[in-house]
């Protein structure tokens, strides 16, 4: 399980100021203290699945800020369609959460599968933790998954919105997830396989490439990383035909090369450059040469 927290939503989501940033801080507070948890139970556990949940529900909510729509809902009166049949129901069911739940027939629905009567609660639907429980069932329901695991931002953006609005914003605040998550990634990666732990015998072994540091010794790297680690990278994987450039900066070019050189070399295409994918770098290198 990625450890996605209230950190992460941060690292997504805009900067604001005053009674927004409060109303921002209040709603990823609640909804990060159970992230991780309610995520696992939808299966949304990979990087790809968690970034596109993320991009969606941050720019759905404003930025986190938000988890009740600006609007009264009066548009929303005597649309049956929605099982708005009850005078005042559009301002009563309006659209509340991080993917907005809106109608009476849709609070009712979700709130029977969920075990909370929010016919009679509606604006419970606005607890963020709850807000976040609501958005896993829409997910669900949906299948948006499949188009998680195909990054398509648009067939995610129109499930979700019903159309491609804010398409531009719903691609940076995925991008920034799937920064954070990498980052986090990379992290249980170094944990899991420090550089005093055993590495598998056959990569302990094998040939580093010339005026390299051995793999065991060299970090962790993903989306998001910088330096001279980067470079040294973005130079094995040119030695080895991929036209990244080679500029310290671990971005979306450099992920993609990564995770192809992986899958075509029999490793966990993650895109995290761990003890693994350096060995298998240093070989690659090594029988071009």
């Amino acid at each position: 399980m990625v450890p996605v927290d209230s950190q992460t939503m941060r690292e997504i989501a805009p900067t604001f100021s005053g009674a927004p940033a409060a109303s921002q801080a209040k709603i990823i507070t609640e909804a990060g203290a159970v992230l991780a948890a309610t995520l696992n139970s939808y299966d949304i556990t990979d990087r790809l699945r968690i970034a596109h949940f993320l991009g969606q529900t941050c720019e759905e909510s404003a930025g986190y800020r938000t988890t009740e729509e600006f609007a009264s809902g009066k548009e929303y009166e005597g649309r049956r369609d929605l099982g708005n049949t009850q005078k005042g129901d559009g301002q009563r069911y309006k659209g509340r959460g991080l993917l907005q739940l809106t109608g009476r027939a849709n609070y009712a629905d979700y709130g029977s599968a969920l075990g909370v009567d929010l016919v009679n609660n509606p604006t419970l639907a606005a607890q963020p933790a709850l807000s976040l429980k609501i958005a896993c069932e829409y997910w669900k329901r949906h299948n948006i998954n499949s188009d998680c695991d195909r990054d398509d931002v648009q067939a995610v953006t129109r499930k979700v919105n019903g159309g491609l609005n804010g398409l531009s914003e719903r691609i940076m605040f995925t991008q920034r997830a799937k920064t954070a998550v990498a980052r986090l990634q990379a992290v249980q990666l170094s944990g899991a396989a420090p550089p005093t732990s055993a590495a598998p015998a056959a990569a302990a072994g094998s040939p580093t490439a010339p005026g390299a540091a051995p793999a065991e010794t060299r970090p962790v790297l993903a989306r998001g990383s910088q330096g001279d680690a980067v470079v040294q990278l973005q130079k094995l994987l040119r030695e080895v035909n991929f036209a990244v450039a080679v500029d310290g900066d671990f971005g979306p070019g450099t992920e993609v090369a990564v995770t192809r050189f992986q899958s075509e070399n029999g490793l966990t295409a993650d895109g995290i450059v761990g003890p693994q994918t350096w060995t298998g770098l240093d070989a690659a290198t090594k029988k071009v040469g």
